[in-house]
């Protein structure tokens, strides 16, 4: 049970800090052309 103490916190955090890397993500455009760079593996570099 004491365990418990620890574990909850720490998992909060961590949650936390995925949802702020995700959050980061978002803010500075990180999925503004998913098509594009889906397409862009096809062409060519020639």
């Amino acid at each position: 049970m004491n365990v418990l103490v620890i574990l909850i916190p720490v998992s909060l955090i961590l949650g936390a800090c995925g949802l702020a890397a995700f959050l980061w993500t978002i803010r500075t455009d990180q999925y503004d052309d998913a098509q594009g760079n889906a397409a862009r593996i096809l062409l060519d570099d020639d």
